[in-house]
């Protein structure tokens, strides 16, 4: 198996070669690009087409939110993965908002880091306790009861909604739910459609920010 392809992106110089270290310890990543700002990762991410960025918030000439909107937009094959020190509400909604694959704080360990990393390279969204706990705390306080989109879910499209963020698929929902896959597919196209959603990283993110992870 081919290891996965990263650009880290930290503008402290020893936490950003000590982060690549531990990762390329491991095994199981190649650091393909290392950079000192937001500006800088973008330009080596466009170069090195890498699998992730890892990339911090704050960082001079180009912030961490706007490396992960610029990657979004510009690099479908690249994911974003956050790792920084700040888990207040104001830094991880802005981030979830501008499409994160994943939200995780320095403080966590190498192998909850290589999980996240894993997950997201296979295509299915991270995000660490901390983050979740934030965001659930922040929906908390102030979810409108009467304006709640996922209210408007049927049974089965709450179990489909739920069945998804936990990264099954069409087929294994059928499975589970005990119905056909043509079924599964309109409980989750009519889940997604009154949710406003596009895709599973955006169900999940919806999830997060309602404190409905599962």
């Amino acid at each position: 198996m081919n290891p996965i392809r990263l650009l880290v992106a930290d503008d402290h110089t020893i936490v950003r070669q000590g982060l690549v270290s531990m990762l390329e310890e491991t095994g199981e990543c190649q650091v393909v690009a290392q950079a000192a700002d937001g500006f800088e990762a973008i330009s080596l991410a466009e170069k090195t087409k890498p699998d992730v960025v890892v990339t911090d918030i704050s960082m001079p000439r180009m912030s961490g939110l706007e490396v992960v909107k610029r990657v979004r937009a510009e690099m479908p094959g690249t994911r974003t993965l956050v790792l920084t020190v700040h888990e207040e509400d104001e830094y991880v909604l802005p981030i979830l908002r501008a499409g994160a694959n994943g939200f995780l704080n320095k403080d966590t360990s190498v192998s909850e880091l290589m999980t996240a990393i894993k997950s997201i390279h296979a295509g299915k969204p991270y995000f660490g306790p901390r983050a979740t706990k934030a965001l659930a705390e922040r929906q908390h306080r102030s979810r409108d009861h009467g304006d709640d989109p996922y209210a408007s879910l049927t049974a089965r499209e709450r179990e489909a909604f739920h069945l998804v963020i936990q990264g099954k698929t069409t087929k294994e929902i059928a499975q589970i739910l005990d119905i056909g896959v043509k079924t599964a597919e309109n409980h989750r196209a009519r889940m997604m459609e009154k949710l406003g959603l596009r895709n599973t990283a955006e169900v999940v993110r919806f999830a997060a920010l309602r404190g409905l992870l599962t």
